[in-house]
């Protein structure tokens, strides 16, 4: 069992719990000074930085805008992108640049989720068994953001949640790769799905 230091909360919990105890044994030696000097102290708050600090600025200047893309989670194009490669590359290529055409397509656009999740999973699988290893799934780009919300919101449901979709059961074991579509396929409103070989 590997050992761990105590954390700050722990100790002072434990100085709570040890105040209130009756010692069984007071003939043995109380060892728990050691504990507490050996315990690291917890930081002051002026130690502390805030998560989201926004940038100084000196009095007269003007303020930079501090809640930026980084702070949100990662767009869905970003996490694809930075999923690893399980197709041939030189196939990954020419997909990225629209050269191969879908065998088939299914568009989800308009549906919804109780509509469209079904739909993908027949879809993905009778493709499958077919023996077709890239089709086309249209999910839609969603509305366009509201410059007036005060609260940035990821928009397009379906977009969001297809590539989710793909990785659970029944379809995964299925889907070998997902990506944005070229623009001559829809582009950010669809996703090439390529298909393992049907065993």
């Amino acid at each position: 069992m590997k050992k761990r230091r105590v954390k700050p909360e722990e100790l002072e919990l434990w100085t709570q719990v040890a105040n209130t105890a009756e010692r069984l044994h007071p003939e043995k030696k109380n060892d728990f000074k050691r504990i507490i000097e050996q315990a690291p102290q917890p930081a002051s708050p002026t130690d502390v930085e805030p998560p989201f600090a926004p940038p100084a600025f000196n009095i007269g200047e003007r303020g930079k805008p501090w809640v930026t893309q980084s702070v949100l989670t990662p767009t869905i194009t970003e996490r694809l992108s930075n999923e690893p490669l399980n197709m041939d590359r030189k196939k990954h290529v020419r997909l990225q640049r629209g050269k191969l055409k879908p065998e088939a397509r299914l568009d989800l656009h308009g549906m919804t989720l109780d509509q469209a999740h079904p739909a993908l999973l027949r879809f993905i699988l009778s493709s499958q068994s077919q023996g077709r290893r890239l089709v086309l799934v249209i999910t839609g780009k969603g509305q366009k953001d509201d410059p007036f919300d005060p609260i940035p919101r990821r928009r397009g449901v379906l977009k969001q949640q297809v590539p989710q979709w793909l990785k659970m059961a029944p379809v995964a074991q299925a889907v070998l790769q997902v990506t944005e579509s070229h623009v001559r396929h829809g582009g950010a409103g669809a996703y090439y799905v390529y298909l393992r070989r049907n065993r």
